[in-house]
């Protein structure tokens, strides 16, 4: 008998075909002749410090529409991959090394980003609403066009990153570092901001 996942997996990919794009299932990349789905798959035993596990190398990877919704990418080294328009959904990335990734127009609501280096990395139009981002690295980050509403960004790095246009509705940033981050063009109404933070021209004033 097939699971639930597997048949919805496929469908998504006989669909995606159909439209001639989409989201891509991870038996279907392949980084370094290796299928994600595999190294995904060994990077779990590796977090639950099983026998055969591997950490997950994907450095540079091209992961553009991959259905990663719900995966666990703790640990993993991800520097530099390109996640454009990939769904990561409810995914977890506690502590993974995302400095310099794409992921523009991506899905990752409800994603965990705890801990997590995302220093320099575009998130440009992502869906970002409702996603863990405490005590995590985002220096210099894009985030323009994004929605972050009701984001936890506590305690996070957030020295020069760009919200040009973001939408920062309760959202939590007590205690972030906003040194350098103009969010007078970002949406920040009902926001959490540090005190004595003035974002003047923002859209609640």
């Amino acid at each position: 008998l097939f699971s639930f996942d597997f048949v919805r997996w496929t469908v998504m990919d006989i669909l995606s075909a159909l439209k001639g794009g989409g989201i891509r299932s991870t038996k279907n990349i392949r980084h370094k002749g290796q299928r994600l789905s595999e190294i995904l798959a060994a990077h779990a035993r590796f977090v639950r410090g099983e026998d055969g596990g591997a950490r997950a190398d994907l450095a540079g990877a091209d992961l553009s529409r991959a259905n990663l919704e719900r995966a666990n990418l703790t640990y993993a080294n991800c520097q530099g991959a390109n996640f454009e328009g990939a769904n990561l959904r409810e995914a977890k990335l506690v502590s993974a090394d995302l400095s310099k990734a794409n992921f523009r127009k991506g899905d990752l609501r409800k994603a965990d980003f705890t801990e997590a280096n995302l220093a320099g990395a575009d998130l440009t139009e992502a869906q970002v609403g409702g996603a863990e981002i405490f005590r995590a690295d985002l220096r210099l980050a894009i985030l323009r066009r994004a929605d972050c509403g009701a984001t936890n960004f506590r305690d996070t790095m957030l020295q020069g990153a760009n919200f040009e246009g973001a939408n920062l509705k309760t959202a939590i940033l007590r205690e972030a570092k906003l040194e350098g981050v103009d969010l007078s063009r970002a949406d920040v109404s009902a926001a959490i901001l540090p005190p004595g933070y003035k974002a003047s021209g923002s859209a609640e004033n």
